[in-house]
């Protein structure tokens, strides 16, 4: 990742050691929006999925392009190998990426989260052209631990594009840069055949089945979701 670095003149008037000072500690990343907050991340169970925002540096530019998705595509494979970790669903935005996922523990969050990052950055970076960051400091991470929490997200996670008017930009009913194609629980899709139109060629996000009662079965409880729901 890349770093800003400067030298400058030493100050060594105060006379003391430690303590607040002014400008002091890690430094602001100027020109995005603030992120994580550098504190002691939420502890949960196995059984509780997270839902996972991602964000990007501006120099990165905008996400939702073909060459972008195949990177992010083929960043994700890379979890497969972290059998603690699997993100269920996805979804990419002009600015941020949306991941619901499923991990054993926070420490298998964080592993599986960064090893994610460091494939897709490196994949990002290639299509791009450059070098340097490539998420704006670190994810931000809800825990989902009800039903109706988790129904929410993965409405607001698949139906994102909607909630940014993306959907004005294409005629597709299911956004292509999302794992809305492979998700089973569309309100259309009950009891019938259904072939959304989606790009030539087009290949989906790669993604998991879930295993937790949470994103399998229980969000169920508060009804299928409708291709045009519009976030809040």
């Amino acid at each position: 990742m890349g770093k800003v670095s400067g030298q400058g003149e030493l100050n060594f008037a105060t006379g003391r050691h430690g303590g607040r000072r002014t400008g002091a500690g890690r430094p602001r990343i100027k020109d995005r929006r603030a992120s994580e907050r550098h504190q002691t991340r939420e502890t949960f169970r196995a059984s509780e999925p997270v839902h996972v925002v991602m964000r990007t540096v501006p120099q990165v530019g905008r996400l939702r392009k073909r060459d972008l998705h195949r990177a992010i595509r083929r960043a994700s494979i890379v979890l497969g190998k972290h059998e603690d970790c699997r993100i269920v669903h996805a979804s990419i935005q002009a600015n941020h990426i949306h991941a619901i996922v499923e991990a054993k523990h926070r420490t298998a969050l964080a592993r599986g989260m960064q090893a994610f990052q460091i494939s897709a950055a490196q994949r990002i970076n290639r299509v791009v052209g450059r070098k340097g960051r490539v998420f704006a400091d670190r994810y931000h991470a809800t825990v989902l631990r009800t039903p109706r929490q988790v129904r929410n997200c993965i409405g607001y996670v698949l139906n994102n594009w909607r909630h940014h008017r993306e959907d004005r930009r294409v005629r597709w009913t299911m956004d292509p840069f999302s794992s809305a194609v492979s998700f089973a629980g569309w309100r259309e899709r009950a009891g019938k055949a259904f072939v959304p139109p989606l790009p030539d060629g087009y290949r989906p996000l790669i993604t998991w089945f879930p295993k937790t009662w949470l994103l399998s079965t229980g969000w169920r409880r508060h009804g299928l979701i409708g291709l045009t729901e519009v976030p809040g």
